[in-house]
């Protein structure tokens, strides 16, 4: 048992290892690109709009905007490296190497879904380091900063994972993207205070749990956010151990990956 665990933990680390250096050989796609879009939003958002709206009473849009920025690469980065890699395997069918080896679903999982949090936190890190010259936010509470954006990343890992193993095709993978995680994305807030939305919007806001990602890690520049970030945690905690046990679970039966 001992020895069983050890191959596994090494074989993790290992499948982990190759993982990361797979997005990393080609960086200047899978993190100079999302760094550039995101400072686009900023200069087109942050110019149209910083003298008309300010947040929380205080707080300057474009200082309001950069948490939500840096957040949205985090969430879409990191669903992108697991789904885009389980995808493409099947596809050229490398697949089958993994599926010879004896790795268990847990390898699986910290190997996939440890890979897409590095990704997401780098390329979250690289839009923070080039959009606060802009319009420095402040860092009123780092611990949840850091909370939500492992949180923020893990969850979008796994729920790639699971797409990933759904998916048979590129085509699967764009639509899961495009319909469900660029509108949540986009709907959560990363652009605006949830308490400018007429109440149809705000209700739907509150059913979307990235909105609780977004608005806890937002809490950790300015002190303030439109929920209390205790709940936020609760929430996108509890989103993240649904998401894993079911991801887990589709791994241990080798759904679409072992028929």
């Amino acid at each position: 048992m001992s020895a069983a665990f050890s191959f596994n933990l090494e074989g993790a680390r290992t499948l982990f290892y190759k993982e990361v250096l797979r997005f990393w050989k080609v960086s200047f796609q899978t993190v100079a690109a999302p760094v550039l879009t995101a400072v686009m939003y900023l200069l087109i958002f942050g110019h149209t709009l910083e003298n008309h709206v300010k947040v929380y009473g205080t707080v300057g849009y474009t200082a309001f905007l950069i948490p939500g920025l840096v957040m949205m690469s985090v969430l879409q980065n990191a669903f992108a490296n697991s789904s885009s890699s389980l995808i493409q395997s099947k596809i050229t069918g490398n697949l089958v190497f993994l599926l010879v080896t004896p790795l268990s679903h847990w390898a699986w999982f910290m190997a996939y879904v440890g890979a897409s949090v590095i990704r997401g936190l780098v390329v979250g890190l690289g839009v923070l380091i080039v959009t606060v010259w802009f319009a420095p936010p402040g860092l009123a509470e780092p611990g949840w900063i850091l909370a939500f954006a492992l949180l923020g990343a893990g969850i979008m890992g796994t729920l790639g994972l699971i797409a990933g193993l759904w998916a048979e095709k590129f085509d699967q993978i764009a639509a899961f993207q495009n319909f469900i995680v660029m509108p949540m994305t986009f709907l959560s807030g990363v652009f605006y205070s949830i308490h400018s939305l007429p109440p149809l919007w705000l209700a739907v806001s509150h059913a979307n749990p990235f909105f609780y990602i977004i608005d806890g890690f937002r809490h950790g520049f300015f002190g303030v956010s439109d929920v209390s970030p205790w709940i936020s945690l609760s929430i996108v905690g509890a989103a993240f151990v649904a998401l894993a046990i079911l991801a887990l679970e589709l791994l241990r039966r080798g759904y679409k990956i072992r028929s």
